[in-house]
């Protein structure tokens, strides 16, 4: 690897939306998640849906659309 072009890899706090924090290395220091482990549906066994930018909604309306 050259010398000098490589980002400065350290520690970072990473925080959660369900309000969940960690440590762990990262190029910036501080990272912002919407899921967690804490709170993904895979690792806690709920059966929810997480919906970013209300696309589980559009998507529910093009199905529907298209069953017409």
């Amino acid at each position: 690897m050259k010398p000098g072009i490589h980002p400065e890899y350290g520690v970072a706090q990473v925080h959660c939306a369900c309000g969940n924090t960690f440590v762990t290395r990262s190029t910036k220091p501080m990272l912002r998640v919407d899921v967690c482990s804490n709170c993904h549906p895979f690792f806690t066994g709920e059966q929810r849906l997480v919906d970013t930018g209300g696309r589980v909604e559009r998507f529910r309306r093009r199905q529907e659309t298209a069953k017409r």
